[in-house]
């Protein structure tokens, strides 16, 4: 912490890169730690002024949830982020590009890939309530987003297509080979491992998007502890045969 402190200290908007770097840790261990730069600053006792490339990622998550990605200004975004169109440009040569890196901002994944490194062989009841926790924490007031990135794959947009791709490199192949090993292992029921990611996603994204009615209907339970009764409920169902 001192070492990062000291970043801060040297560097206006030191990265998570520089932060690692300069703390003698992996960049993996930093997410697993704090789980964003926002959260490790706010360690530090320090409020960052947004840099252009945080104006133009917050900017576009709005704008992305609201319309998609083939329906996007360039133009409207840079006004909306407080950017000259030649900035946006110099950030984000193209709509690829910046969905890449609203994917890399705002993705769980990268939280993913650092607990299972952390823990390779835990057993699934330590270590799938983390994996539920960052999932949960990386969709939560985001979930227009998740939509439109489904509803722009359905619909075959080649961006949305090459942003996801690219995403998918880290964290989700990671807990597919975790799941697989503890289904060889006989610690949990055994199908393709993406169903059971399935099995257990699908109801956290649910609850995430239905949250607000819920609340008017009275259902007003902490996210944390509903999150956790999913992966229990989950934990269950997962729990493999006798007979296996």
């Amino acid at each position: 912490m001192a070492a990062a402190a000291q970043a801060v200290a040297e560097a206006q908007q030191p990265t998570m890169e520089e932060l690692a770097t300069a703390a003698g840790i992996s960049l993996r261990t930093l997410y697993r730690l704090f789980g964003s730069r926002q959260a490790l600053l706010g360690e530090l006792d320090h409020e960052p002024a947004p840099s252009s490339t945080e104006r133009i990622l917050e900017a576009a998550l709005e704008l992305v949830g609201q319309r998609g990605l083939a329906e996007l200004s360039m133009d409207d975004l840079a006004g909306q982020a407080g950017v000259s169109r030649a900035t946006l440009y110099r950030l984000f040569p193209g709509k690829t590009a910046l969905f890449r890196a609203l994917i890399q901002a705002y993705s769980p994944w990268e939280a993913v890939a650092g607990i299972i490194e952390a823990a390779p062989d835990a057993p699934p009841g330590e270590l799938m309530p983390k994996i539920g926790e960052a999932l949960a924490g990386a969709l939560a007031g985001r979930t227009g987003l998740l939509l439109r990135m489904v509803f722009e794959m359905v619909k075959g947009d080649p961006d949305t297509a090459e942003g996801i791709q690219h995403s998918l490199g880290r964290g989700l192949p990671d807990l597919i080979n975790y799941l697989g090993r503890q289904m060889a292992a006989g610690h949990l029921r055994r199908m393709h491992p993406i169903l059971a990611l399935q099995l257990l996603a699908g109801p956290i994204v649910a609850h995430l998007i239905t949250r607000p009615l819920a609340a008017l209907i009275g259902f007003n339970r902490p996210q944390e502890e509903v999150i956790d009764q999913i992966v229990e409920a989950w934990l269950r169902t997962m729990a493999p045969d006798k007979q296996q």
